[in-house]
C-alpha cells in the first residue's frame, strides 16, 4: 500500500482537512444518536411527525408515488423484520442450538428480534428523509396511477403479515413483551 492510499490521508500521511471534517461529523452524529436511546417515545414521535411533513408534502405536490411507495415497502420489510425472531424457529432442528419453549413447562427465553427497537426507528426515519430528498428531484416523479399502487401494497400487507401471524402461532412465540415477569413474594413467619 503506498502513501495516502488510505481514506482520509494526505499524500504526506496526515488526515485531509475534508476526511477529518465528515469524521468529525459521523462522531457528532453518533453521539446524538446515543443520547436519544432512552427517549423512544419522543423519538417515535418526531418520526411520525417526519411522516405526517412527508405526506402533506406529497398530497400538496400530487406526485411522487412511486418514491412513497418504495417508502411503504421498506416500512413493511423493516416491520416483519422487528416482528421476526433473530433465529427463526423453522430454519433449526430439534437438537440444534436454542428454540422457543412450546410446552408451558419449558424454561422462558425472552423474544430477542431479528432486527431491534433502535435499528428499526433508525432506518425508518433514515428512510422517510430520503424520501424527503427525493421529492424534490423531477426524475423521481414517474407518472402512474396511484390507486394501482395502493391496491398493491394493501394486498402485500395483509398476505405478508397473514404468512407472519401464522409463523407466530406456529412456533408459539409473542413479539411484544412488557417487561421482566415478577412473582409475588412469599411472606413466611
Amino acid at each position: 500500500m503506498s502513501e495516502g492510499d488510505s481514506v482520509g490521508e494526505s499524500i504526506h500521511g496526515k488526515p485531509s482537512v475534508v476526511g477529518a471534517f465528515f469524521t468529525r461529523i459521523g462522531q457528532v452524529y453518533q453521539s446524538w444518536l446515543d443520547k436519544s436511546t432512552p427517549f423512544y417515545v419522543a423519538r417515535w414521535a418526531a418520526t411520525l411527525l417526519l411522516t405526517a411533513i412527508y405526506m402533506i408534502r406529497v398530497y400538496i405536490l400530487q406526485g411522487w408515488y412511486i418514491v412513497t411507495y418504495a417508502l411503504g415497502i421498506y416500512h413493511l420489510n423493516l416491520f416483519i423484520a422487528f416482528l421476526s425472531p433473530k433465529v427463526d424457529p423453522s430454519m433449526l432442528d430439534e437438537d440444534d442450538g436454542p428454540s422457543l419453549p412450546t410446552k408451558q413447562n419449558e424454561e422462558f427465553r425472552p423474544f430477542i428480534r431479528r432486527l431491534p427497537e433502535f435499528k428499526f426507528w433508525h432506518s425508518a426515519t433514515k428512510g422517510i428523509v430520503i424520501a424527503m430528498i427525493c421529492t424534490f428531484f423531477e426524475a423521481f416523479n414517474v407518472p402512474v396511477f396511484w390507486p394501482i399502487l395502493v391496491m398493491y401494497f394493501i394486498m402485500l400487507f395483509c398476505i405478508t403479515m397473514k404468512r407472519q401471524i401464522k409463523h407466530m402461532v406456529k412456533y408459539r412465540y409473542l413479539p411484544f413483551t412488557h417487561g421482566k415477569r415478577t412473582y409475588k413474594e412469599t411472606h413466611l413467619l
